[in-house]
């Protein structure tokens, strides 16, 4: 069991017979007891502070863990993030190339239909073209015809003649 100063200031010494000063003793043990004191408050003061550190410590400890666990989440969350986020940019790029596919597809349908149309209508143009032609080339064969100069040479008193006739019958 440790001393205290206590029991340095109750100690007894026996006395024998040429023993130790007295006075002198007292005053040794008097120093010890003080100094002794001193040692004893600075351990306490040690110990007090030793815990308040070990407190901090442990607070400390519990913000690294804290910090850490967080970080991970954090980490996590951001995998997670960045999965998502290639997920959604192939979705993204599987519908633009659908979307492409499509108006392509669209964009070659109607260049053939309209590919069709034109040969279609190169076709009527030759029809009409060539009925325009034969329609022209009868015209012209009316106009060359010798009834137009027979037309000419036709008197206008012959018709007036005839009604008179058909008007007396």
């Amino acid at each position: 069991m440790a001393l205290t100063p206590l029991d340095i200031h109750n100690k007894e010494f026996g006395k024998g017979f040429r023993g130790y000063d007295e006075d002198e003793v007292n005053e040794f043990l008097d120093q010890v007891i003080k100094d002794y004191e001193m040692v004893i408050r600075e351990k306490k003061e040690l110990e007090t502070r030793v815990m308040e550190l070990t407190d901090k410590l442990g607070h400390f400890s519990s913000i690294e863990e804290t910090l850490n666990k967080s970080i991970l989440i954090a980490q996590e969350a951001a995998e997670d993030v960045r999965r998502g986020a290639q997920k959604e940019s192939k979705l993204i790029i599987k519908e633009a190339e659908k979307n492409a596919d499509r108006i392509i597809n669209e964009s070659l349908s109607k260049s053939r239909k309209i590919a069709m149309e034109i040969e279609e209508l190169k076709k009527q143009s030759k029809v009409f073209r060539t009925r325009f032609q034969m329609l022209i080339e009868a015209q012209l064969d009316l106009l060359k015809n010798d009834d137009w100069d027979h037309l000419m040479e036709y008197q206008p008193e012959s018709i007036y003649d005839e009604e008179r006739e058909e008007a007396k019958v």
